[in-house]
């Protein structure tokens, strides 16, 4: 008898070995939303309309402390893609292509495809969309048309404003639009229709698969259709409550907001008028609505098809946004608006619906998801897993993490942020940032130079420092 029952345990263990290892591998579903503030319902903002990105929160980890590493979308994406970090010669503009600061790098979905993944790419992921060269099983797709990428308008009004930039990158146009009309008029609402059309030709295939789905809204133009508008009442639309520099903070904190003044309806200089501020915070507020609302239909089918109890979901904002704030719109400085982005991640087994205000940065996403799948992880990675997060939200993680923005050089704690800019013909600390988050949330005085803030002020700076030696003595070809 006791013998039966050793065997009988034995076939039993080796039955839920053999199970375990041919257990398939996870899918990876893979959303970016394009300057994606955390400004929706799931971080807290009952103003926001944001529904299917709220529901995908409670049913995964909400990530309250993370930041990008460089708050402009080519650098952004291409760190996150390669898993390395910005520096003063490498990811530092929108213009940036992984291919050509880091050629040979295998990207996370190059890491993929080389471990038997199916691997996808819709809309916009790398900034460039051939970018990230063997990255893919098949070419990249964006919708067709003459699109100018993002600068979609429909409405025969905003054609008439249109007019090449005087650089001649891209075109000039209105800053918002919103027809009646029907998501698919927009590429975003395409992006979701062929996302749902690739679900269902990868559920046939015997590979797992990573498909990157790139939102481009909430981008500049705000161009959403008519209902989206409809969510938000107009005369509900606030200003910041801070619209000027921080006190005592150096002026190469601040910048002209190009990138909006590009647009036809916006003054080249100076402020502009307050009602218009506030239709174009409407226009922010109503391209989240309708990005949401695409995320929505994916995640659905993704549902629908019994692909959700063995698909890794993430959710990421390439940076933040200013939406007045400081008086600034748009990224390119170093400010915690710009600096904190959205991270949410839902993984077949990992906790849902909880938060944790642990810090974590956007080179921490590629060893993360290598990680979650099983994978092993490439040698040149700079950040670090937080798989173990999703095992326990409360564990003690990292003291601080890093961002970058031209010569601004910045760390974030859990409770300051600070930045030093550096002088053009020396090393020298040419000016430096100091807030306090913990009472002064909107960084409305930096308080660098307060005596009572010496000590901190030497000891962030000698991390900062440190950080930048150990971050550029890796020579990646």
């Amino acid at each position: 008898m006791k013998l039966s029952i050793g065997i009988f345990l034995i076939c039993v263990l080796m039955a839920g070995f053999s199970v375990a290892q041919n257990s398939p591998k996870p899918n990876v579903l893979f959303i970016a939303v394009d300057d994606l503030r955390p400004e929706l319902g799931c971080y807290g903002y009952s103003q926001i309309h944001s529904p299917n990105i709220d529901k995908l929160a409670e049913s995964g980890l909400m990530f309250t402390r993370s930041y990008c590493n460089i708050p402009v979308c080519g650098a952004s994406r291409a760190s996150i893609l390669s898993g390395i970090r910005p520096n003063r010669h490498r990811f530092l503009n929108y213009d940036t292509w992984l291919d050509e600061e880091v050629p040979g790098t295998v990207s996370l979905p190059m890491h993929f495809k080389n471990n038997g993944y199916t691997t996808v790419s819709l809309g916009k992921v790398f900034h460039h969309i051939t970018d990230g060269k063997g990255s893919w099983s098949e070419t990249p797709w964006f919708p067709e048309g003459d699109w100018q990428g993002w600068q979609a308008y429909v409405l025969p009004e905003s054609h008439a404003q249109i007019e090449p930039r005087p650089n001649g990158n891209g075109i000039n146009g209105p800053s918002f639009e919103s027809p009646d009309a029907p998501d698919h008029i927009y590429p975003d609402g395409m992006i979701a229709e062929e996302a749902i059309r690739q679900l269902h030709q990868l559920i046939e295939n015997e590979e797992p698969f990573f498909l990157a789905v790139g939102f481009l809204k909430p981008h500049l133009p705000f161009n959403a259709p008519q209902k989206y508008w409809d969510m938000y009442d107009f005369s509900n639309i606030e200003l910041p409550d801070y619209m000027q520099k921080p006190k005592d903070a150096p002026e190469v904190c601040m910048h002209n907001f190009g990138e909006l003044r590009n647009y036809t309806d916006v003054p080249d200089q100076g402020p502009m008028d307050e009602e218009f501020m506030r239709k174009l915070i409407h226009g922010y507020y109503a391209c989240v609505s309708y990005t949401d609302a695409q995320i929505g239909k994916v995640m659905d089918e993704l549902e629908r098809l019994g692909l959700a109890e063995n698909t890794i979901v993430i959710l990421w904002g390439d940076h933040g946004w200013h939406l007045g704030e400081h008086g600034l719109w748009c990224k390119h400085c170093n400010f915690e608006m710009v600096l904190h982005t959205p991270v949410i991640v839902r993984a077949p087994g990992k906790t849902q619906n909880n938060k944790t205000g642990a810090l974590i940065e956007y080179v921490d996403i590629y060893p993360s998801l290598c990680d979650l799948a099983g994978l092993e992880k490439p040698f040149h990675l700079q950040g670090k897993s937080f798989v173990p997060l999703l095992e326990n939200p409360g564990l003690p993680w990292k003291e601080e993490v890093y961002c970058r923005w031209i010569k601004g050089e910045t760390i974030v704690t859990q409770t300051h942020t600070y930045t030093e800019w550096f002088d053009d013909n020396s090393e020298e600390v040419a000016a430096r940032m100091l807030y306090n988050l913990t009472t002064d949330a909107g960084e409305t005085v930096n308080v660098s130079e307060k005596k009572e803030n010496k000590t901190l002020v030497q000891q962030l700076s000698e991390k900062l420092k440190n950080h930048i030696l150990k971050r550029d003595e890796i020579i990646i070809p």
